[in-house]
């Protein structure tokens, strides 16, 4: 199996992942330091949960914030649309974009994450600005009511390389175990057909192995409760930490 692990600097495989989900820049700057704290390898500032999120400025002046409270863990910038399980928010595309670009000129945050089902010029633009800035891109795609077919994931994986992607990420819901073997299966397939890394997770508690053992099928990364949790089925970067070092030790 081709171990590819994120594009960013010391980056371990698998990326542990821990979001950041407070709604001001003060109680940001303290779940930074706790999650820090338990050292996973990345942090997520879910945008979707900033009541600032409207304000640009707001939003680099508090990503500039996290970051100095991060310890040097890196961050992943993500504003998670409302139709892929994200907060409403207040914000057009054009004005989240707008935003991206504000992030991206920043170079606060490592990567960035943006759902490769936005309209095609959108997606263009991030990854444009992007690239110019230096700053990884991961195309995303959730399904937060099921898990599509085989060929359906298999070409979401494929879609976000031929965009550009840096790192091609998905998550679904499964309704049995079934699901659950057919995202890892498009997530081993991916990772041997794909020239970029892989990210991929089922949610919920039928998803929970795939969050400790999906790395052995490629994925690059896997998400962990540092102080809340922003998808149902994550488990606190404790035991996800020890569980990937049992796996790690049998293999």
């Amino acid at each position: 199996m081709q171990m590819r692990a994120l594009p960013i600097e010391n980056a371990t495989f698998p990326v542990i992942c821990a979001p950041l989900v407070a709604r001001t820049r003060a109680s940001l700057v303290e779940e930074t330091l706790a999650v820090s704290a338990k050292k996973p390898g990345l942090l997520e500032w879910r945008v979707d949960f900033f009541d600032g999120i409207a304000n640009s400025a707001d939003v680099i002046e508090t990503l500039a914030a996290i970051r100095d409270s991060a310890k040097g863990i890196p961050i992943l910038f993500t504003r998670r649309s409302s139709s892929e399980g994200g907060e409403r928010i207040a914000l057009d595309e054009p004005q989240v974009i707008a935003m991206y670009r504000a992030v991206c000129e920043s170079k606060l945050a490592a990567m960035v994450d943006y759902e490769m089902s936005n309209a095609p010029a959108h997606v263009a633009q991030v990854r444009e600005m992007s690239a110019a800035c230096g700053v990884k891109l991961v195309l995303s795609f959730h399904d937060f009511d099921k898990t599509p077919d085989a060929q359906f994931l298999a070409s979401r994986f494929a879609l976000a390389q031929q965009l550009g992607a840096d790192v091609a990420k998905i998550a679904v819901m499964p309704g049995d175990m079934i699901d659950v073997l057919a995202l890892l299966a498009a997530t081993l397939e991916a990772n041997q057909s794909l020239e970029i890394p892989v990210v991929s997770m089922v949610m919920g508690s039928l998803g929970a192995v795939t969050r400790l053992c999906g790395w052995t099928f490629g994925s690059a990364m896997t998400f962990a409760v540092g102080q809340s949790s922003s998808a149902p089925g994550q488990m606190p970067i404790e035991e996800i930490a020890a569980g990937i070092a049992m796996l790690k030790r049998a293999r």
